[in-house]
């Protein structure tokens, strides 16, 4: 059946058909017939399915798998930042100009610091120091700089800040107003007797508040810890301790889903030393320890701060990351890592002066400080909905604040598509859309292009310890769902599988040096995490460590197949295995267990699976077991957590060592 007889089944009018008839008699190519029926046709048959049946339809005879959603023009193209950088390098291709950033990578960042106009208090003397130590690059020597700096750049009066409450009117917060609160942090942490390098944590939503003291930290040359506000107040105890944390910010209760949700009880049960603490409500301070501070007693009213001058490679940040074993990593990231986490959203997701970022998601997460980054060094403005993103009012927020580039995490998509909540919304201003936090499903991914009429998705894998993404797409290139195109510009990988050789599908390694990459952890030797026994390339670049399952599926394209390691993403969160294990061994019921995650069959999001050895031989229900692991995992490690089935074993397979082999439960694994 051709696409006009399919569609004259369906009974779309006439004059559609018709339309459709003249397009199809065109003798186009594949990817120029899509483009012409997705701008034409299609906006005006509101069906995602039929939409589906119609691109199976075009691209049934394309040997070129997987088939584009949307097509790249060059007229488009040009408009870029990575179409101008290109010209402006005088390259022919994006294939020249990546291996040029890999090849000549002093030349890049020198070209990419100058584009971004990072500011330096007192210039660099070269970008990296010869000979060059590709385990710990000497990256910009000399320089003294504050990289807060960076992010105030834009005109005064431009938008900062585009905020929403749940329930509330859209606001914005001038990038002259974002400053002076964030130099009112600064003053009231001085008068405080806080000083350089003091770590101070977050542990609140992304709001207006948030941002603010983020870069008033960094203004100080202090240290943020970041913690999601969804741990439990273990969790919270655990980083406050790596971190040695002496204060901590937080809120009375946070709200969600019209929900109070308590959060300063909560910080208080993690033994913090000193927390200052934002009301939910203006109006209803409550009491709180004799060593803790409100909000509006905290906050000094002087806006005149200058930026602590900094090394480059002082810290600005701790973050955390999940380990395979004991207490998560903490990754520092330095006054370097934002210039990264800029570059990226230059060329690949191409922000540009007054384009709004929405990303929702947490200062707990590299993508909450990255959002600030990369956005504001860029000059342009955060969107900040306070609700959650799954609701239909996020996407009204998206409409009116005229969001340009949304990014997400699979699972907000999977809730969009079983609601189909955002498809009467006009969001026509978007020119991109960007994934990452977990592997995602080409369907889903297909019907989050069909909400805002076939604009790309740019998938970016990365990690807290990159700073941003290895692994990416661009707006120069055609996209297809749930795949990337490109290695990130600045940095290359290679794909080996279990014997080290160079493979189409096995675990990635990058190739340094490439900066923004971390260079320490506060409680692991960085070199065994990630250098120990890899293998050392030609030109004398080791390969480092990651631990994502890759599969490259031609020339321009790959595909994620998770970890590759005892690490998992739930719900974008990253978590290991052993983690989730000591939790739940504290059940009174199980011996021992074991967590893998599993992608659904078609791809998409993790799923939490448990294989567990029960104590006593009497039968038990297994749904109320799932419930019980479910809920021991939410009220001890983040509420956030599902289990999704549960495996009753009499025994683990174990190496000759005693070690569990997860991967042997992953590929043998069965859904009940």
């Amino acid at each position: 059946m051709s696409i006009v007889e399919y569609l004259i089944e369906l009974g779309v009018k006439k004059d559609l058909v018709e339309k459709t008839d003249f397009i199809c008699k065109l003798n186009l190519s594949e990817e120029s017939l899509w483009q012409e029926l997705s701008l034409k046709i299609l906006p005006q048959i509101r069906d995602f399915n039929t939409h589906k049946a119609i691109h199976d339809k075009v691209f049934s005879n394309w040997d070129q798998r997987p088939a584009p959603w949307w097509i790249q023009t060059k007229d488009k193209a040009q408009q870029t930042n990575l179409f101008q950088s290109i010209k402006d390098s005088h390259f022919e291709s994006y294939k020249q100009f990546h291996r040029w950033s890999v090849e000549s990578f002093d030349k890049f960042w020198d070209h990419t610091i100058s584009k971004l106009g990072i500011k330096f208090q007192t210039p660099f003397s070269e970008i990296i120091e010869r000979p060059v130590n590709y385990e710990t690059p000497g990256w910009l020597p000399e320089a003294k700089m504050n990289i807060v700096e960076s992010c105030f750049q834009s005109p005064s009066e431009n938008p900062a800040i585009i905020f929403q409450e749940e329930g509330g009117n859209l606001q914005t917060m001038s990038f002259e107003e974002l400053q002076n609160l964030s130099k009112q942090v600064a003053n009231s942490l001085v008068k405080k007797g806080f000083k350089k390098d003091d770590p101070i944590a977050i542990a609140m939503p992304m709001t207006v508040e948030s941002v603010g003291i983020y870069l008033g930290i960094l203004y100080v040359g202090c240290r943020a810890v970041s913690i999601a506000d969804s741990f439990s107040a273990k969790e919270i105890e655990t980083r406050l301790r790596i971190s040695e944390a002496k204060a901590i910010f937080t809120m009375d209760y946070m709200s969600r889903a019209g929900k109070k949700i308590p959060l300063y009880e909560r910080v208080i049960e993690s033994n913090a030393k000193k927390i200052f603490v934002l009301p939910l409500e203006k109006e209803n301070l409550g009491k709180l320890r004799p060593e803790d501070c409100h909000w509006k007693d905290f906050l000094d009213s002087n806006t005149d701060f200058e930026a602590v001058s900094c090394n480059p490679k002082d810290y600005i940040n701790i973050l955390f990351s999940s380990g395979t074993t004991g207490d998560p990593k903490a990754i520092p990231w330095n006054h370097l890592t934002p210039i990264k986490a800029a570059m990226d959203g230059h060329f690949h997701q191409d922000i540009r002066p007054k384009d709004v970022v929405c990303w929702p998601t947490n200062l707990g997460w590299m993508m909450g400080p990255w959002l600030i980054f990369a956005t504001l060094i860029n000059k342009g403005t955060i969107a900040l909905y306070y609700g959650v993103p799954t609701s239909e009012k996020f996407g009204g927020f998206v409409e009116k604040a005229k969001v340009n580039i949304l990014g997400l995490v699979p699972s907000i998509v999977k809730a969009w598509r079983q609601t189909k909540c955002m498809e009467e919304k006009n969001w026509d201003s978007i020119k991109c859309f960007s994934s990452t936090g977990e592997c995602s499903n080409s369907d889903d991914y297909g019907y989050l292009m069909f909400l805002a009429n076939y604009r790309p998705i740019i998938e970016y894998c990365g990690g807290t310890e990159i700073g941003g993404g290895y692994l990416t797409g661009t707006l120069i290139q055609n996209a297809s769902p749930s795949t990337f195109t490109t290695p990130t510009l600045g940095l290359d990988i290679r794909i080996l599988d279990e014997n080290q050789n160079e493979s189409n599908i096995g675990e990635v390694y990058i190739v340094p040096p490439s900066l923004g990459l971390s260079e320490t952890l506060l409680n692991r030797n960085h070199h065994d995490v990630y250098f120990k026994g890899t293998k050392i390339l030609e030109n004398s670049r080791p390969l480092r460590k990651h631990g994502d399952q890759m599969e490259k599926l031609n020339e321009h394209c790959f595909r994620a197949h998770g970890r590759a390691d005892d690490t998992m993403n739930l719900g974008g969160i990253k978590v290991s295995s052993a983690e989730i294990e000591r939790t739940l061994n504290t059940l009174p019921w199980i011996y021992e267990s074991a967590a893998i995650a599993i992608s659904p069959e078609g791809g998409g999001p993790s799923q939490l699976v448990i294989f567990a050895l029960l104590k006593g031989k009497e039968e038990r229900n297994k749904d109320a077991l799932l419930k019980d692991l479910s809920t021991k995992l939410k009220k001890d490690l983040n509420p956030l957590f599902k289990v999704e089935d549960l495996v009753i074993v009499d025994s683990l397979p174990r190496t000759s060592s005693n070690k569990v082999m997860r991967r042997v439960l992953r590929k043998n694994y069965q859904p009940s």
